[in-house]
């Protein structure tokens, strides 16, 4: 229900913009076809929607939509639906249909009083519903009908006037059928005839005269009290025992009457309520027809007469009792407050003029009055439907008597005087409260007295006299008698309350007048003139009197008050005192201070509070003097009790330094006295001891005992004291003297040396005893020695100093009493430093003043720590006080005196370091930065040195104070700069005066060096990042970049102010923005229209200035919202300020981002206010990225980088299709999103506990399980910053804001742990995005995570020997240690906790380094990082502990770490002894599927069939012969090559067939078959390759066996793959493979022909072929489609054997454009074997992907090759190509040259862009020929494309074979010529940035390349038997893997291919080498 009622509620705020929203509500009522239908039955939701829609008309009746009035009226209308119990729902009890009815009808009848129009219409048929009721009840059905009658009755609705006398008849006739006649009670009471002198007249037999309770009620009362109440009571006590005569016959009567009254049914009584509350409630609204009305007069009048009979029936003559009777008479009483309603109701029309009016109205007073009286004595009056009948009766008695003109007022004071006094002689005497029937006849004489004052005076004196003479009557009456003195009676003790409150609330001076001086008189003569309860009733009295604020009543109070409480201080220890009773104490430490505090709290006047405060410190001067010459009394029981009263007075006291002399002397005396007498409270928590402390105490006693108990407690005086001088330091002034001689002049203060005092020992004693107490108060900062020039007095004086200035600062902060009219809070360091200004101190003073400023500071630092888990309010309290103290200390850096200035450099520096938070505190900055452009102030003197002084200092402070604030949060520093620019006209002003431009002007901050050190928030690259976005300026996100941060803040200001002077324009954009409105789009987060209008027509994207502008203009308008005073639209305003946030959010890009972060630190600077409201939207915004797996937490796998690109051949994984936007760039929006978050944590980690716990639920939505993050390795950093961010946050637990949620942050911290482990559950991947500092700023990132790891302090609790720390008694990790919520089971987690910290703290510095050689590969250095050496303990429990947290991060470890033995053995062990746990990890197959377990049969083999898919290249290993063919080991291959699909598998063709060689079970050719059936292609492709293994036994030693049944299986495959053809797929194969035979056999056409006439041979065959269907495609590229051939493209080529023909085909895309027809050559070879070549563009391949996935900027072009047959195959021509030596034949010169010829000159953009792809190409080739070492590098075999790139072909030597006779005359790795290294490096000397660049790219290529070894070495390795020349010699398997150098870290392989390319640099055998090829093959150089 309170969601409804709170929408409610919102809706009626703003209706018109909730329309949905009331149409919703209204739909979830029921509906009117509904309610009319026979039994409807409505639910729950149903009446909690028609109550919240009640509840709206209540607030909006005249709405425009009447669907809700209709809605209302349906249902009224279905009330008589209600009565049965089948309306409601099952569940729903009387008590909910009544709450139910009470809400509803409330809230439609305070609807109908607002709306006259609805009200006719409920009114229309309120008054059939009523009679329907009715008729209900009288049916039978007592339940819903009567809960609708009686709701009703207490919220009437309106009714026609023509239904008023109906609905009252009706309610006469069936609800009031009881009523009393002539034969009831009530005829023996009434008017004329009263029960006191017919039938109840009081026996004269004396017994029993009164009851016990009557008794009590005349006692000490006066014989006129007694009236014809107290007569019945007496006659009725008389009946009881009356046993004939007359008394028989009235007691019969009286047994009659009770009779009466027990026949009435207590449900007739309900009904007669009811009835008589409806029927008021009409005659009231409506026009009755006057003899009805008057018959309810009658009824009503008989029903007021029974209530003083039925009062006094004694208790013990009800035949009921207990629980029954009582609610019999409430009922009864009820039924008696409804009549007298309805008869004061039913006065209303009368004629007020007419005798019978008259005589009516006197008659209902007297019967009123009488209903009063019996009340008031009734045994029943303690029931509170008693109480409420009697101020019913009383209230309607005053409105008879005043509506009337003041007619009966005469009477009614007649009447009222007994009435009150018989009041008063039953209420309680000293309670708070005398009862709330004191309360109605106190209110009721308050109304009488205001109305008589002005209409009728006099009776009214005579009232107020009659009640005050009261007191005196009993005072009189006993000295005539001369009797003993009895107690004071209660009447005369509430008489006097009665009449204070009533002084009080007519605030009158003529009564305070007329009844004071009674008041003082009887304190000074009468009774009261000595200590009892009535003194102290009157003291009480005039107190309030006084507190009234009349001068004349307050002076006299005042003075007699003052008088009595020094009378009572000199008397004490006298003989009379001795024998007064507890009252005298009573008053003298009660009363009066009572009096005096009253007083103070009640005055107003601003006079009268300064007269009132100089004579209570007056008094409290004389009281301490007086006191102090006491002997045996402490000056505090007598100082003590006054202190509240001068708390009070002083507390709107405003402290200065102009005080007037005798204020300032009064306030010395009270505080000298305050420490004198030990009132104060402790100013240390622990006592300082000195060693002259014992001799002290020793030699003086209790003066020694008192003084430091006073400073170190415990506090010995009542709590009240002890707060009340804690409220008067704040506003006492400093107490400052010019001169501390004045001490020794003032007489008052001598005591201490007066040998003839109590204290007597000596003046040297006592004053060694104070110095003590001086050097306790001030922290030991000054020893009691070097005091020993300071007297006594002056010690004393001190010690009232340092108690005032740190009790300032104890007890609310150090905030002083402040004028009203100033909004900042006041610090009480302005008092403190004027201490330090007094001229000529002596060196001990000076040292005691300052050592209290510093304990004040301290005191002030500790209140402000002991708050720092204060939110809200109190929050804000904390940070108003910090920030006054700040400002205070930043102003009084311009003080003339030295020692002040370097005082509050010190206080600043360290109240700065211990509140960082102040850094960006607006007003701290505004003091600052603005003392610094004026002159200082109190320059009264024009001193241009302390000018000169002063400036270099605030210079000083605002460089530290700005550094420090950039260096931890550079965004919001930044922010709050711009701020202070925009709002600041006065810097334009002062410019040519200002040296903090300047200043500022050479501040910097960006990704180089910065201007602080040691490792800043402001060094995370994050950070920077966003600083560089928050400063405004338009950086390129992702490079370098150094801004001026005055500079810009200048220029990101004028920005600002332009935008928020374009208000007017803003306005209008407001109402246009669709995103205000709820949004429809189905984006639902854009900025609405505007937004779809900012996207550009191409991709979607938004448009980055366009953004940016309408944010900026969005953000000024929403904060000159905030500004102007006119209240904004809450629900628009939170909606915009919602779309700013969500926004960049949704987009997510880096721009948007940017945009997003300024516009952020732009709303939180100028708004602080707003802080956790933008705060709360980024987080939502947060965890919506993570639900809709956005950027970092994209954790499908197509969005994890190379892992992703590289499936399935080098990665285990099903392919995925590539994502449409690319991750990288979501994932450096979220990188900049963190750096402004790690920004705001900084600001607000210490003040703000609401947005630290903000951040809190996103870092807990971050790292929940399961882990959810991108497993791209260019989010590394970014995931690495977070998880930094995490464990700052985690940090705070130990402060004292997050110490109650300790236990959830230490959760927290276990999962940032388990979330940075799990990062490592993957292998090492890179990533590239050709960016060096993203890179840099990635190393970065993990570098500073690092460093955090390493040095996080722990301030954690002691652990216990089992390593379990304890929190608040009890151990937070004890319930974790069986089983934890991150780290599941567990022994001790204090243990597992360091290492996994050790663990972590280990990958990260491993990942650390990788990422810096990857960021800056050429400056790797030499040698490794200094580190300690690893044990293989270490390793093995790192492994354990790995593989405890996920087996991934053990695996992943091991793969870190490929030669490590230990891991290894260790992994090999947890994997085999934890099998069944790691099926779905493919990475574990190495460790148990192995060779040797292939030997052993091992039985962990069969875990195979259940184990996940590996990589394609990872299977391939496994059909090497080291694993004969296992079954269950050819099965898992055969399982992973048929779960990927066919053409994933064609690459690997080669190595396929070259298993059959060892496919004993025949099973590969079994899956070759299947897939074949599968796939076409993929069977013309393995068809091909079996053809091309196919070789005459001449060509091949054929004496291999394996190598002869090889050949023998080949055309069987070959044949059964054909017979498998469908008729289609035989239709294609036959097509494509006769195409290409005819192709290929024109190259034997041809052998016979002359050179000259080859080419137009060739074209003559090519025009006999023809192109059959439109499927034929290319071999070498089956993507490509054959459209034609060009028959004049035909080449012959050169060649030893037959003649090779290249030939060039028209082909289109398969998948593209069919129109789009492109060339593409091929080579047809016979007589030469292709399959070396092939297997080398494999790995080329391999490589380009890897290159590729990781985005490492290499160039490599696989070309197309397969062998078609026997000594035969197909080589794709690289398109736009030419040989070097092709080159060499048209110019002269080398390839420098050739490049200026074709690219134009050295510097040109085509010529460096040319440039750039000859790096990046030879970069490529560098890497692939040092692994697959290709010799016959000569000219002829480099390609360069008509854009620079370089192109290596022809891959006839490789591994171990080289050209003559494998002599290896190329020792170089790569080819590096000469002429190559003059286009790489222009200096020549290896210095120039294209040679850094060409040896970084192959750096890390490199590393690219090892990180995928083992797939590239199986490819490789499965084609060792293939009898390829390649593999003829040597270890060619072997020194490929050496090349990869696996034994090496990343470090030492990035330095040994930085030597490599230095060693290839110009080698000579590389040149010699092109010199023999041009003069044995005439090959150009």
């Amino acid at each position: 229900m309170e969601p409804l009622i709170e929408l409610c509620d919102l809706i009626a705020q703003n209706p018109t913009q909730f329309p949905d929203k009331l149409t919703w509500l209204c739909t979830r009522c029921p509906p009117p076809e509904y309610l009319l239908s026979g039994s409807p039955r409505v639910s729950r939701s149903q009446l909690n929607a028609v109550t919240a829609v009640a509840r709206f008309l209540s607030k909006c009746p005249d709405h425009t939509d009447h669907r809700p009035q209709s809605v209302i009226l349906e249902f009224l209308r279905s009330i008589p639906a209600s009565f049965h119990h089948s309306f409601w729902p099952q569940s729903f009890g009387t008590d909910s249909i009544a709450s139910f009815y009470a809400d509803f009808l409330g809230y439609v009848s305070k609807a109908t009083e607002l709306s006259s129009d609805f009200a006719t219409e409920v009114a229309g048929f309120v008054g059939e519903i009523v009679i329907t009721a009715v008729g209900y009840n009288v049916g039978g059905d007592l339940g819903n009908s009567r809960v609708f009658l009686r709701a009703l009755s207490k919220n009437f609705l309106p009714v026609l006037p023509s239904d008023a006398g109906r609905l009252v008849s009706c309610l006469l006739d069936n609800f009031v059928s009881y009523v009393p006649n002539s034969s009831s009670p009530c005829a023996l009471s009434s008017a004329q005839s009263s029960p006191i002198n017919e039938s109840f007249s009081p026996r004269n037999d004396g017994t029993n005269a009164s009851s016990s309770s009557t008794s009590s009620v005349v006692n000490g009362g006066s014989v006129a009290w007694k009236s014809s109440v107290d007569q019945l009571v007496t006659s009725i006590g008389s009946v009881g025992i009356s046993d004939g005569g007359g008394g028989g016959s009235a007691a019969a009567s009286y047994r009659r009457m009770v009779a009466s009254f027990e026949e009435e049914p207590v449900e007739s009584l309900e009904k007669q309520e009811i009835a008589f509350n409806l029927i008021a409630h009409i005659v009231e609204k409506v026009y009755i027809d006057p003899k009805l009305l008057e018959q309810v007069r009658i009824i009503a009048k008989e029903q007021l007469q029974s209530i003083s009979p039925f009062l006094k029936i004694r208790k013990r003559d009800w035949s009921e009792q207990g629980q029954l009777l009582k609610a019999r008479i409430n009922t009864k009483l009820s039924v008696f407050q409804a009549t007298a309603k309805l008869k004061i109701k039913s006065l209303g029309s009368l004629d007020s003029d007419g005798k019978s009016s008259k005589k009516l109205l006197l008659s209902t007073l007297l019967l009123l009055v009488d209903a009063a009286e019996a009340c008031l004595c009734s045994v029943w009056r303690k029931l509170r439907i008693c109480e409420e009948l009697f101020s019913s009766l009383l209230s309607g008695s005053s409105q008879i008597a005043i509506t009337r003109g003041g007619q009966l007022l005469r009477v009614l004071l007649i009447h009222l005087k007994p009435l009150v006094l018989a009041t008063c002689s039953q209420a309680d005497t000293w309670g708070n409260s005398q009862g709330a029937m004191f309360e109605s006849v106190l209110k009721t004489s308050c109304e009488i007295v205001e109305f008589g004052w002005s209409k009728d005076r006099s009776p009214v004196d005579t009232f107020i006299m009659g009640l005050a003479t009261s007191i005196r009557e009993r005072v009189d009456h006993e000295e005539e008698d001369g009797k003993e003195k009895q107690p004071v009676p209660v009447v005369q003790l509430n008489v006097i309350r009665l009449l204070a409150d009533l002084n009080a609330s007519v605030r009158k001076p003529e009564v305070v007048d007329m009844i004071l001086p009674l008041f003082i008189e009887s304190l000074e003569e009468g009774d009261a003139s000595t200590p009892g309860p009535l003194r102290l009733r009157l003291l009480d009295a005039i107190s309030r009197l006084a507190g009234l604020g009349f001068e004349k009543s307050y002076r006299e109070t005042v003075v007699l008050m003052t008088r009595s409480y020094m009378n009572k201080l000199s008397g004490v220890g006298s003989a009379e005192s001795k024998t007064l009773g507890p009252e005298a104490t009573t008053e003298r430490v009660e009363a009066l201070p009572a009096g005096f505090l009253l007083i103070a709290s009640a005055l107003s006047s601003s006079k009268l509070r300064s007269d009132y405060r100089h004579r209570l410190l007056s008094l409290c001067s004389d009281v301490g003097l007086a006191a102090e010459s006491k002997s045996g009394r402490s000056g505090a029981d007598f100082l003590g009790p006054l202190l509240p009263a001068v708390a009070e007075i002083c507390s709107d006291f405003v402290p200065t330094v102009d005080v007037e002399p005798s204020l300032l002397k009064l306030f010395r005396n009270l505080w000298f006295y305050i420490a004198l007498f030990g009132l104060a409270p402790p100013i240390q928590k622990t006592e300082v001891p000195t060693k002259s402390v014992s001799t002290v105490l020793n030699s003086v006693g209790s003066m020694g005992a008192t003084a430091l108990q006073a400073v170190g407690g415990p506090y010995m005086w009542n709590t009240q004291w002890c707060s009340a001088v804690q409220r008067i330091s704040q506003g006492t002034p400093p107490l400052v003297v010019s001169s501390v001689k004045w001490l020794e002049d003032e007489l008052e203060l001598n005591a201490l040396h007066n040998p003839g005092s109590r204290r007597g020992s000596g003046n040297e004693k006592a004053a060694l005893t104070q110095r003590t107490a001086l050097s306790a108060a001030l922290g030991a900062r000054v020893e009691v020695a070097a005091m020993s020039s300071i007297s006594g007095v002056k010690a004393t004086y001190l010690l009232a100093v340092a108690f005032l200035e740190i009790i300032r600062f104890s007890s609310n902060g150090g905030i002083l009493n402040s004028d009203p009219n100033l909004t900042a809070p006041r610090s009480a360091f302005s008092c403190v430093f004027e201490y330090l200004k007094t001229p000529n101190l002596m060196p001990a003073v000076s040292q005691c003043l300052t050592a209290i400023v510093h304990q004040a500071f301290e005191t002030a630092v500790m209140w402000l720590e002991d708050r720092t888990s204060d939110s809200g309010d109190k929050a804000d309290i904390r940070e108003s006080t910090l920030t006054a103290h700040t400002c205070f200390l930043i102003k009084s850096l311009s003080q003339r005196e030295e020692h002040i200035r370097d005082i509050s450099v010190t206080l600043l520096t360290r109240l700065r370091d211990r509140f960082p938070q102040i850094l960006w505190n607006s007003s701290c900055l505004d003091s600052l930065l603005f003392s610094v452009h004026n002159d200082p102030p109190l320059a009264v003197v024009h001193d241009p040195a302390w000018i000169a002084t002063v400036r270099s200092l605030y210079q000083r402070i605002v460089r530290e104070w700005i550094i420090i604030s950039l260096s931890n949060a550079p965004c919001t520093s930044q922010g709050l700069l711009q701020e202070k620019l925009c709002k600041a006209n006065t810097w334009q002003k002062a410019l040519p005066a200002t040296d903090v431009v300047s200043l500022l002007s050479e501040i910097r901050i960006g990704t180089g060096k910065n201007d602080w050190s040691g490792t800043k928030t402001g060094n995370i690259p994050a950070v920077m990042a966003a600083a560089a976005a928050a400063s405004g300026a338009n950086f390129k996100l992702m490079e370098a970049f150094n801004l001026e941060v005055l500079n810009t803040a200048v220029v990101s200001a004028t920005a600002k102010c332009n935008h928020a002077g374009e208000i007017a324009g803003m306005r209008r954009l407001y109402d246009t923005i669709g995103g205000i409105q709820p949004a429809t789009s189905p984006t639902g987060f854009g900025l609405g229209a505007s937004l779809q209008k900012l996207r550009s027509e191409k991709g979607g994207e938004v448009d980055k200035l366009s953004f940016r502008e309408t944010c900026s203009q969005a953000t000024a308008l929403l904060l000159s919202n905030l500004d102007s005073n006119a209240k904004p639209n809450i629900e628009s305003f939170s909606q915009l300020l919602r779309l700013l946030c969500w926004c960049p959010a949704f987009i997510s890009t880096p721009d948007a981002m940017e945009t997003g972060i300024f516009i952020w630190t732009w709303l939180v600077s100028a708004a602080p206010q707003l802080g956790s409201l933008v705060l709360a939207e980024l987080v939502d915004a947060w965890l919506w990225t993570i639900d809709t797996k956005r950027g970092l937490f994209a954790s499908e796998v197509r969005y994890s980088g190379p892992a992703a690109k590289l499936r399935p051949h080098l990665a285990p994984g099903e392919p995925e299709s590539p994502p449409e936007k690319d991750p990288v760039q979501q994932i450096i929006a979220h990188r900049l999103w963190l750096g402004f978050f790690i920004d705001r944590f900084e600001v607000i980690r210490h003040c703000s506990v609401e947005q630290l716990l903000l951040l809190g639920r996103m870092l807990q939505g971050s790292t929940k399980l399961p882990w959810n993050f991108s497993r791209h390795p260019a989010a590394t950093g970014t995931f690495f910053t977070l998880m930094m961010l995490g464990l700052k946050f985690c940090s705070c637990q130990y402060q004292g804001n997050l110490q109650k949620f300790r236990t959830g942050i230490q959760l927290l911290e276990d999962r940032i742990y388990r979330a940075s482990l799990a990062w490592f559950a993957h292998e090492p991947e890179w990533y590239d995005i050709n960016n060096i500092n993203f890179s840099q700023s990635e190393a970065q990132s993990v570098s500073v995570f690092v460093h955090y790891l390493s040095n996080e302090k722990v301030d954690a609790p002691q652990l216990d020997p089992k390593g379990r720390g304890h929190e608040n008694g009890s151990s937070v990790s004890e319930l974790m240690d069986q089983y934890h919520p991150v780290w599941g089971h567990m022994e001790n987690y204090a243990l597992g906790r360091e290492k996994r910290k050790q663990l972590l703290l280990m990958l990260c510095q491993h990942e650390s380094d990788r990422l810096e050689i990857w960021a800056q590969p050429y400056n790797s250095k030499e040698t490794t990082p200094s580190l300690p050496k690893i044990t293989s303990e270490k390793w093995i429990e790192y492994a354990r502990t790995a593989f405890s947290v996920d087996p991934r991060i053990a695996l992943s470890l091991a793969s870190r770490f490929p030669t490590n033995t230990f891991l290894k053995a260790e992994m090999t062990q947890l994997v085999q002894s934890h099998i069944l746990e790691l099926r779905c990890i493919p990475e574990a197959l190495a460790y148990f599927v192995t060779p040797k377990a292939v030997d052993e049969n091992s039985p962990l083999l069969q875990q195979l069939p259940h184990w996940a898919a590996c990589s394609i290249t990872h299977a391939l290993e496994f059909l090497t012969p080291s694993y004969k063919g296992h079954p269950r080991v050819m099965a898992y291959v055969l399982r992973v090559l048929e779960s990927y699909p066919p053409g994933r598998v064609t690459f690997f063709m080669p190595q396929l067939v070259q298993a059959l060689r060892y496919d004993e079970g025949r099973l590969v050719e079994g899956y070759l078959l299947r897939a074949a059936q599968r796939s076409d292609i993929f069977a013309h492709i393995l068809i091909w390759h079996l053809q091309g293994e196919t070789v005459a036994e001449s060509g091949k030693d054929a004496g291999s066996g394996t190598n002869s049944s090889f050949q023998d299986l080949l055309p069987d495959v070959r044949q059964r793959i054909i017979d498998g053809f469908t008729p289609k797929a035989l239709g294609l194969f036959h097509r494509e493979f006769d195409f290409l035979d005819k192709v290929t056999s024109i190259s034997g056409v041809l052998f016979p022909l002359p050179k000259e006439e080859r080419r137009a041979g060739i074209r003559r065959e090519l025009e006999k072929i023809k192109v059959e269907g439109e499927d034929l495609y290319l071999p070498t590229a089956t993507n490509k489609l054959v459209r034609g051939i060009q028959v004049d493209s035909g080449i012959p080529l050169q060649s030893a054997a037959k003649v090779p023909i290249m030939i060039t085909f028209n082909v289109v895309d398969r998948d593209g454009d069919w129109n789009v027809t492109k060339p593409q050559a091929c080579i047809f070879k016979v007589g030469d074997d292709c399959r070396q070549d092939l297997l080398a563009l494999q790995v080329i391949s391999l490589l380009k992907d890897i290159f590729d996935a990781v985005g490492v900027n290499l160039y490599l072009f696989p070309y197309g090759v397969l062998p078609t047959g026997p000594e035969r195959g197909i080589i794709e021509v690289v398109p736009n190509t030419r040989s070097r030596s092709q080159m060499g034949e048209t110019t002269d010169g080398g390839l420098y040259e050739i490049f200026q010829q074709d690219y134009g000159p050295v510097g040109s953009p085509s010529f460096e862009a040319a440039r750039q792809n000859f790096i990046i190409s030879s970069a490529g080739y560098a890497v692939a020929s040092l692994l697959l070492q290709p010799k016959d590098r000569h000219n002829g075999n480099l390609l360069f494309d008509n854009v620079g790139r370089l192109v290596h072909i022809d891959f006839g030597f490789i591994l171990e074979t080289s050209p003559g006779g494998n002599m290896r005359f190329e020792s170089a790795h790569f080819k590096l010529s000469h002429e190559m290294t003059q286009l790489l490096d222009p200096s020549g000397v290896m210095k120039s940035d294209s040679w850094y660049q060409f040896v970084s790219l192959c750096v890390k290529g490199y590393l690219a390349a090892r990180r995928y070894m083992d797939g590239i070495i199986n490819t490789v390795l499965l084609m060792i038997d293939s009898g390829l020349p390649c593999f003829s010699r040597g270890d060619p398997i072997g020194n490929l893997r050496k090349r990869f150098h696996p034994e090496m870290s990343e470090r030492e392989a990035a330095i040994f291919m930085i030597r490599t390319c230095t060693d290839a640099y110009n080698k000579w055998t590389t040149a010699g080498y092109d010199l023999i090829q041009y003069l044995q093959q005439g090959i150009e150089k």
